[in-house]
């Protein structure tokens, strides 16, 4: 992957830069496979079923959007 296409939102929502960005970064990961589990619970125990709706939308959001904000941070911050 060269630098451009990594910080492209197009080219982040792509599968396979997703999971090259996954296999690289194994601690936001972990991560993010908690919250894609806790967020729903979560929600159903605060809101009821639509927190789990919500808890799902944030999840999925998340587990797509996570490389390209990541990636964006590491250029404004270079000590990330």
């Amino acid at each position: 992957m060269n630098r451009h296409s990594e910080l492209s939102f197009t080219g982040s929502l792509k599968s396979e830069q997703r999971r090259t960005f996954y296999e690289h970064h194994k601690p936001i990961a972990v991560l993010m496979i908690l919250i894609l589990f806790l967020f729903p619970l979560i929600g159903v125990f605060v809101i009821g079923a639509p927190g789990a709706v919500l808890g799902v939308v944030i999840s999925v959001l998340g587990y797509y959007l996570t490389p390209y904000v990541v990636l964006k941070l590491r250029d404004v911050l270079p000590s990330l």
